[in-house]
């Protein structure tokens, strides 16, 4: 029975070290004869231990498995041949042309849903609103740039607020009753 556990532990360590380190699939066949092994070893000294043996391998395998996926980016081998990827505090992954326009009128060519494009400065920029709609032909200036986000609002709304009336609300916004 000990030898069986330790083949089933030696096939559970190499498919770890298969999801770790590169080896073209080697690894993953000698574990999977390791385990099998184990498996059939434990049946040979009988149904019963090869029945727990079956068991703890369909528990204990894809436990292993993510585990090994939880510690592969952390790595040396994957921190080598992983891209750090750009970031926005480096600039690289921002279009630096878009810090200009904060301020700068536009206006939409496609609907703000609240996701669309605008033509601010004779260029066509990827802009969103605050949320609501803005439908194409609206002016709207640019209130924001935080990496590539360029958020807009329409040109009316920013010079002119709307103003609250006595009970609280927003003229235009009132409740409806039922």
């Amino acid at each position: 029975m000990t030898k069986a556990i330790l083949l089933l532990s030696l096939g559970l360590a190499l498919v770890i070290a298969e999801v770790l380190v590169p080896s073209a699939g080697m690894l993953g066949i000698v574990a999977g004869v390791c385990i099998v092994g184990s498996i059939v070893w434990a049946f040979t000294i009988s149904v019963q231990t090869g029945m727990m043996l079956l068991i703890a391998t369909v528990v204990l395998l894809p436990a292993v498995v993510t585990i090994a996926f939880k510690i592969l980016p952390h790595s040396p081998l994957a921190k080598k041949l992983m891209a750090r990827g750009f970031s926005f505090d480096e600039g690289r992954g921002v279009d630096l042309r878009d810090q200009v326009l904060l301020g700068r009128s536009g206006t939409v060519e496609a609907p703000l849903r609240p996701v669309g494009t605008a033509r601010i400065d004779g260029r066509r920029v990827d802009v969103m609103s605050r949320g609501e709609l803005v439908e194409s032909g609206t002016a709207v200036r640019v209130i924001e740039v935080k990496g590539n986000r360029v958020v807009v609002a329409r040109e009316s709304n920013e010079s002119s607020p709307p103003e609250a009336t006595s009970d609280g609300f927003h003229s235009g916004h009132h409740p409806t009753t039922p």
